[in-house]
């Protein structure tokens, strides 16, 4: 029996898939955090590398893009939320959750302790997941 090219593909990739989950989902991410920077730059007309004096998050599709960083103390970070209905908040160790942060809206937070601090998204860490890592390093 022959199988098509295109079989012998698919089935490869569901071999992948399914030995490899981490590096699927690896590949999943980094397309939801391209899309996200895509809609950062038609809402904000730059890219977000571009801005001045803050370190951008994106929310999108219940990420965060990057999902890690790696900050010097003193570095604020600026969440955006480029999705298009929903809303996310940001929690920081030891600090209250924030507000909502709608579509094109922003929560800052400045980093003044050194170490590994993880954030989450208060509606949806616990559900989807929505989890993220900032390294503060020393300056």
């Amino acid at each position: 029996m022959k199988r098509s090219l295109a079989a012998l593909a698919l089935s490869s990739t569901a071999v992948f898939c399914t030995v490899f989950p981490v590096l699927a989902e690896d590949d999943k991410k980094a397309a939801i955090c391209a899309e996200a920077e895509e809609r950062y730059v038609e809402l904000f007309g730059a890219p977000s590398d571009e801005a001045d004096g803050v370190t951008i998050v994106k929310m999108y599709k219940y990420n965060f893009c990057p999902g890690e960083l790696v900050v010097p103390v003193g570095t604020t970070v600026r969440w955006v939320n480029v999705d298009k209905r929903t809303s996310h908040s940001v929690i920081v160790p030891n600090e209250p959750e924030s507000d909502r942060a709608f579509p094109e809206e922003t929560i800052e937070y400045t980093f003044l302790t050194e170490g590994d601090q993880e954030y989450l998204c208060g509606p949806h860490w616990e559900t989807q997941k929505m989890i993220g890592m900032v390294t503060v390093t020393s300056k």
